[in-house]
């Protein structure tokens, strides 16, 4: 069995990810003993949002076009209403969650994050959650949303807001433990 204290997790984002949701989420999957590293469009540091503003800057490990799937056994997707609509127009962000999933490899997205996953196609028949706002939008995408802090669905791991952070990262480590979920 797999466990946290060897994992390798990709955290994907770009300015305007939600704060809290970059930050608890790696930080504690750190404490845990995971690896995690954050991967910018540029590898440039990204500018959270937080509140009714610009937040603190979030130092990235790794380029985009650095990403090697092959290092890494679960991809994390923070929300915020900037960020994943910039990611979601990004072909090179669309076929990394794609090569995640198709490797059987844990994709978590929180938030407004889970758009990101309509566009990849993943939502289609699949037991999930989001954010409020995007509720309709997962649903004409096919999912079988739920009203839930946290939902896993074979390897697919979605939350709704900054309040689900403590389960969404429980469920992380739990899915990374269960190991490789074929698709």
């Amino acid at each position: 069995m797999p466990r946290i204290t060897d994992a390798k997790i990709l955290m994907i984002a770009t300015h305007g990810f939600e704060q809290s949701e970059l930050e608890f989420p790696r930080d504690q999957l750190r404490v845990k003993g995971a690896e995690v590293s954050v991967a910018s469009l540029d590898g440039k540091a990204i500018k959270g949002w937080e509140g009714d503003d610009w937040g603190r800057e979030a130092e990235a490990d790794l380029a985009l076009e650095a990403v090697r799937v092959d290092d890494y056994d679960a991809l994390v997707l923070p929300g915020g209403q900037i960020n994943p609509d910039l990611l979601r127009i990004n072909d090179d962000v669309i076929e990394l969650i794609n090569a995640f999933y198709d490797q059987g490899k844990v994709v978590a997205a929180i938030c407004h994050a889970p758009w990101l996953l309509i566009e990849a196609g993943l939502v289609k028949g699949r037991t999930m959650t989001s954010f409020q706002s995007i509720k309709t939008d997962m649903i004409n995408a096919g999912a079988d949303w739920q009203d839930a802090e946290v939902v896993a669905d074979n390897g697919i791991v979605t939350s709704r807001n900054p309040d689900d952070l403590k389960a969404f990262v429980g469920k992380i480590v739990e899915e990374i433990e269960e190991g490789w979920h074929p698709r």
